[in-house]
């Protein structure tokens, strides 16, 4: 048998790769290899194959920062979690502790059971909401080999992706109609959990109104009284003394006013008015912050898009006027029947138990497959 001069020399390759490794393993901390391994990665990507374009070479660049955004909105989701679950108490603790007494002591009967039934509804459906948004899988595909149709394969994730999904960066996987990472929720919107998230901004967002405009007098009131006596030791109130009152002594010399005692202003009272004053402000702001994105998603869910597929689409519709052809969304089956999908309504009965009130029920279909260009008439006939 001939010995190769050739594979003397790759033997010998090896076994000098191989002690090099062995010594660097000694010598580097696992951190510095880690890295210089990443590095030596994103440089080679550059040059990976043929196919590389601006795309590629961009994602490699930033790929450092959006893994650093990534990582800081995973840590900060628990942060705005508790944020939401602090606020919205502190919200409740001066409902009950200061509002509701005043409204039990100022308000008619039908006024207070107007504000006690519908404040409580509004406050189940919050707290079921959040709940089910932030505890619910959003969805993903499946990662063992099946037979269901997908239109790409993931460039992270490898795995096929259906239509309609897209990968998060956040999460680290593959999510069935996506719609976007919320922080506020630590979890991801998509086709399990999306009307949980909505029906969450559309109820905060009408507690906050009602909590606005009902509390507009206890905030001017609790205003007024913080500026009434923001200056009640500089300007001190007295009854102007004339006459025989000079006369017989009743004032010290000099002093024209004898003092009277202030109004009794407690700590208390200072705290009840801060607090409502407190209350207005954050329900005002998030109201208006909270009802913009509410009625957002609400045209994006008339137009049967989610918010990734909005920019798609658009995208897509350029694209298409560019040559002269005229592009429609597939996925969209008209007003109506594009909220009936979204709410899972297949009968008149479900408007109530489905949307006015909670229910746990899944959204129709399974998230891998979707009806494209479906016939004018209702999808779900009520």
């Amino acid at each position: 048998m001939r010995w190769c001069p050739s594979s003397s020399f790759h033997l010998l390759r090896c076994v000098r790769l191989r002690t090099c490794t062995k010594r660097r393993r000694n010598t580097l901390p696992l951190w510095i290899r880690e890295i210089w391994a990443y590095i030596r990665l994103l440089v080679q990507s550059f040059y990976f194959n043929s196919l590389t374009d601006s795309d590629v070479v961009f994602d490699s660049v930033f790929e450092p920062v959006f893994w650093t955004v990534d990582y800081i909105t995973r840590w900060f989701g628990t942060v705005f979690v508790f944020l939401v679950v602090f606020l919205t108490s502190s919200i409740l603790a001066i409902a009950y502790l200061f509002v509701l007494p005043m409204v039990f002591r100022t308000y008619s009967t039908a006024w207070i059971t107007w504000h006690v039934c519908y404040g409580h509804w509004n406050l189940v459906m919050i707290v079921f909401n959040y709940y089910k948004a932030t505890m619910t899988s959003p969805g993903y595909p499946p990662t063992v080999k099946n037979d269901r149709p997908f239109v790409s394969v993931c460039k992270k994730c490898i795995i096929p992706k259906p239509a309609r999904t897209h990968h998060c960066g956040i999460c680290n996987r593959c999510i069935l109609r996506m719609d976007h990472h919320c922080p506020w929720l630590n979890n991801c919107v998509g086709h399990l959990n999306h009307r949980y998230f909505f029906n969450f901004c559309l109820f905060m967002t009408m507690g906050c109104v009602f909590c606005s405009f009902s509390g507009r007098n206890l905030f001017l009131d609790a205003y007024n009284a913080i500026e009434r006596f923001k200056h009640t030791d500089v300007e001190k109130p007295g009854v102007p003394v004339t006459g025989m009152g000079v006369l017989i002594g009743l004032l010290p010399p000099g002093q024209t006013n004898y003092q009277t005692a202030a109004p009794p202003y407690t700590f208390k009272d200072k705290m009840i008015n801060k607090s409502i004053i407190y209350m207005w402000v954050l329900t005002s702001t998030v109201a208006v912050a909270l009802g913009a994105l509410t009625c957002w998603h609400a045209v994006l869910i008339s137009r049967g898009e989610t918010s990734i597929e909005r920019h798609l689409n658009h995208r897509e519709k350029e694209r298409m006027e560019k040559r002269g052809r005229v592009y429609k969304n597939p996925f969209d089956y008209g007003r109506l029947n594009n909220w009936k999908v979204f709410f899972g309504v297949q009968k008149r009965s479900h408007w109530l138990t489905r949307v006015l009130l909670p229910s746990g029920h899944t959204p129709p279909g399974d998230g891998l497959t979707w009806e494209a260009f479906p016939v004018k008439k209702d999808v779900i006939p009520v």
